[in-house]
């Protein structure tokens, strides 16, 4: 805040902190509050013109809340376009470069963002298996961020391979957790020729190896036999979990062609699946679906509770799942990665291209801790319980919560 004299010179200023004033809630909707920057903050420095000379009139320079420097770059006043740089833009827009490409080149001239040293060139290749020929068979690589981001979340991890097959046959395989924004974080991939016990042994066992030995506490896949196997053997004490959505959109492929699919059938599988609360219900409501409709023959029924410790919720709730009941996390990277690798792509491009997404989604996680670490969601209530969970979460949980 400035005050200018009759000349139009300066004479009065005020340097403060932009976290400091009352924070206002500015919608009406009173359960959805705006976040805010403001926390009362009294940090600022006042500035008086004396004799043709400006005075310190006051120093405060003790903040209520952390500093961090390294986050200044993401505020609205350092996001500006020099006119420099919208020159260059605009030129190989002109020649038909694409803005990502233009905005990559100007990236790399200036240095790099400050997150490159933590992916370096290239990633860390943790192994790569033979067959006897010495051609490649299956392939394994994680990055130092990753193996930094999985000592912090490593209780449950998905595995999926649905995503993507290159154009050697090789599925693309990616371990994924979830950080404390609720985001989808990688903790290594692996491209892989087949899906059978062995492949996915070594491939488990080799991400085990990087990460330092330590297994994950809980892990989701799909239905998968060999996967199943190959996890019994590596991670003996992990808690298996099969993906609930994959499980559930069988259904109607497995029970459509039943006359009472669509009088009850269906409500009643589900029923069974979200409504009951222990192990006792599930029972007595699984056991009325089989002989309500007749379905003591139904060998795909058969398999899911023989299995149903696997997947059904109510017998999955004595551990911890960070929310996820399914591998679509693993399908939320594979959506980032579009538009940097397809099933074209070749080994070389595929490690270049991975390392683009990759640093494009630390980006992500950078953004939303600046976001967190600058503004807060103001409690809607006097409850001390939500006010220790705004000190301790992040804004994105919090908001769940």
């Amino acid at each position: 805040m400035t005050e200018k004299g009759d000349d139009g010179t300066v004479r009065y200023a005020t340097l403060g902190c932009p976290r400091g004033g009352k924070a206002r809630n500015r919608t009406l909707n009173v359960v959805r509050p705006c976040p805010t920057g403001k926390i009362e903050c009294k940090a600022k420095i006042n500035v008086l013109k004396v004799d043709g000379k400006y005075e310190l009139t006051t120093v405060n320079n003790i903040h209520n809340h952390g500093l961090s420097p390294k986050k200044s770059r993401f505020f609205q006043c350092n996001r500006e376009v020099s006119d420099s740089v919208k020159r260059v833009l605009d030129t190989n827009d002109l020649a038909g470069i694409r803005m990502n490409k233009s905005f990559g080149s100007l990236v790399v001239g200036v240095g790099g963002i400050f997150f490159a040293d933590a992916i370096q060139e290239s990633w860390i290749l943790a192994s790569m298996d033979l067959d006897d020929d010495g051609r490649l068979k299956n392939v394994f690589w994680a990055d130092p961020s990753s193996r930094a981001a999985y000592e912090d979340f490593s209780d449950v991890v998905t595995f999926d391979t649905t995503y993507l097959t290159n154009r050697y046959g090789m599925p693309f395989a990616p371990f994924v957790s979830v950080n404390h924004h609720g985001q989808s974080i990688l903790l290594g991939v692996g491209l892989i020729s087949s899906e059978d016990t062995a492949t996915f042994v070594w491939l488990f066992k080799t991400w085990l190896q990087c990460m330092d030995g330590i297994a994950p506490r809980a892990i989701i896949t799909d239905q998968d036999r060999a996967m199943k196997n190959a996890i019994t053997l590596v991670f003996p004490q992990n808690r298996h979990r099969f993906c609930l959505w994959n499980i559930l959109k069988k259904v109607p492929e497995k029970l459509s062609s039943y006359s009472a699919y669509k009088s009850g059938m269906k409500n009643a599988v589900m029923k069974c699946v979200y409504d009951t609360q222990n192990v006792q219900e599930f029972e007595s409501a699984w056991e009325q679906l089989i002989t309500t409709y007749k379905l003591e023959e139904n060998s795909w029924l058969k398999s899911l509770y023989t299995e149903r410790q696997h997947w059904v919720p109510t017998f999955l709730k004595d551990s911890f799942w960070a929310g996820m009941s399914t591998t679509q996390r693993s399908e939320s990277p594979n959506a980032f990665f579009d538009g940097y690798v397809h099933t074209k792509t070749n080994l070389k491009e595929f490690v270049d291209q991975f390392v683009d997404a990759l640093k494009k989604k630390i980006e992500n996680e950078n953004n939303a801790d600046f976001h967190s670490f600058s503004f807060t969601i103001p409690c809607i209530s006097r409850s001390p319980i939500e006010k220790k969970f705004q000190e301790l979460y992040m804004n994105a949980k919090f908001r769940e919560v």
